[in-house]
């Protein structure tokens, strides 16, 4: 009798092939974006010591009192797996001292978060976000530099369906102006001891309260964007003038708060109506007082997380195919011991000649080579066996246009050539020359043709 199966914890979620290479293509995608902005890569740890989190995304959160994965190491030290990005990014600029040197820092990120929610669809235990920080500079051209490529990055991967919603937090002293007011109009309400806790701590966190109960308690409270002071509204109106000159729609939304505590000034949040509860596919904002709460200087920030989980369930939503460059352009099907080590061979040197390659193995027939080869997505099909090995001549089928042979044929080396290819070519590589071996192009020149 087989041992128990072992499954995947519950709330998390999986790419497997085919859906990995989508998920792979949207963060190459957004890199590559980032890059043409000026952002470079940063990798962080995947686990922080807990008062990181307390003390960056704020003690009032759900994130901080509900939902972090906290546990003692053996040193007795306690450590959280990272619910967000920002607070370990801002630990790394100032551990790394890159705040010390040319501003705006600005990085781009990307990997496994995890927070201790109840699991449904667009919301996971572990999750997966693409997130940038320009750290440095207050400017709101900035803001506008952010937001804009958040925008660009839900177009060019085809999303048309989405809305930006946008805001200001106002800087501390127009923060300091509403929570009086505020802290007056919750007063008066009936709120049960956890809620008032909450209020306390930041009496903006009822704003983003899902209960139906206080919604209603809060739907008369005061709004902060009429708290603004004059330099929060000058710093907002150039936001707002920026992206109308670019074209790119808002809403304003005076109640959003966003889920942690450090946002100030520019907020912003992208939606997706097409998903139901869970539709808030990206969003981010300034955060003015974070790397002084964080023991760093007093600089200045902003950023955004996308939920590529979020970003993948939108594009099937709208039905949007993503171009997947991982398709293999030929799969071998060796029908013989012989054609099994030739094909070996033979998919090393195309590989190394940069085409896409795979080998049926295993000992199949030839209709199950065939099955294989459709199954991969192939674009082309490549029978090798006696014949083939003889006259050196191999044939192409058109998997795109029902296994069709293509009207021409590839001359091919023999055994002993194939391996001088590979050692020429491996030889040429190893002294950093882009030029691969004359053989093996012209080879590969060959199939190129008849692929396209």
């Amino acid at each position: 009798m087989g041992k128990d199966q072992i499954n995947a914890p519950k709330g998390v979620i999986e790419y497997v092939p085919p859906s990995s290479s989508h998920f792979e293509e949207v963060v190459t995608l957004l890199s590559i974006l980032a890059k043409q902005f000026g952002y470079q890569p940063i990798v962080l740890p995947i686990f922080e010591e807990t008062n990181l989190f307390q003390r960056g995304v704020g003690e009032s959160t759900d994130v901080v009192q509900k939902e972090m994965y906290t546990f003692e190491d053996r040193g007795g030290r306690s450590l959280t797996l990272r619910p967000e990005g920002t607070a370990g990014v801002m630990r790394s600029v100032i551990e790394n001292n890159l705040d010390r040197g040319q501003l705006p820092v600005k990085v781009f990120y990307t990997g496994p978060f995890f927070r201790a929610e109840r699991p449904q669809k667009g919301r996971y235990r572990q999750f997966h976000q693409f997130g940038v920080e320009a750290i440095g500079y207050e400017d709101p051209e900035i803001d506008f530099e952010v937001i804009a490529l958040a925008n660009s990055a839900y177009q060019k991967l085809g999303l048309k369906q989405f809305t930006l919603q946008l805001t200001s937090l106002g800087d501390s002293q127009s923060r300091a102006a509403h929570r009086a007011e505020l802290v007056k109009y919750i007063s008066k309400l009936e709120l049960d001891d956890e809620t008032l806790q909450r209020a306390k701590l930041n009496p903006l966190r009822l704003f983003d309260d899902k209960r139906t109960e206080i919604q209603e308690m809060m739907k008369n409270a005061p709004i902060l964007l009429d708290y603004l002071n004059q330099d929060s509204i000058n710093h907002f109106e150039i936001v707002k003038k920026l992206l109308n000159s670019s074209s790119i729609e808002f809403e304003i939304n005076p109640r959003m708060v966003r889920g942690l505590d450090y946002y100030t000034k520019t907020t912003f949040e992208f939606v997706h109506p097409l998903l139901g509860a869970q539709s808030g596919i990206g969003g981010g904002g300034r955060y003015d007082g974070l790397m002084s709460e964080l023991g760093g200087q007093e600089l200045s920030g902003i950023g955004f997380g996308l939920g590529l989980d979020r970003i993948l369930l939108a594009l099937e939503a709208e039905k949007i195919s993503i171009v997947d460059n991982s398709q293999l352009d030929i799969f071998l099907v060796p029908i013989n011991q012989e054609a099994k080590e030739f094909s070996a061979l033979l998919a090393q040197v195309l590989r190394i000649h940069g085409l896409k390659v795979d080998i049926a193995y295993g000992n199949r027939s030839l209709k199950g080579g065939m099955k294989a080869a459709d199954k991969q997505g192939a674009k082309y099909s490549c029978v090798i066996g006696e014949d083939e090995l003889a006259s050196r001549q191999l044939s192409l089928k058109n998997m795109m246009n029902e296994g069709v042979n293509v009207p021409s044929t590839i001359s091919i080396p023999n055994l002993s050539q194939l391996e001088k290819i590979i050692a020429s070519s491996n030889a040429v590589s190893q002294k950093g020359s882009n030029n691969l071996s004359n053989e093996g192009i012209e080879l590969v020149h060959q199939i190129k043709k008849l692929l396209s």
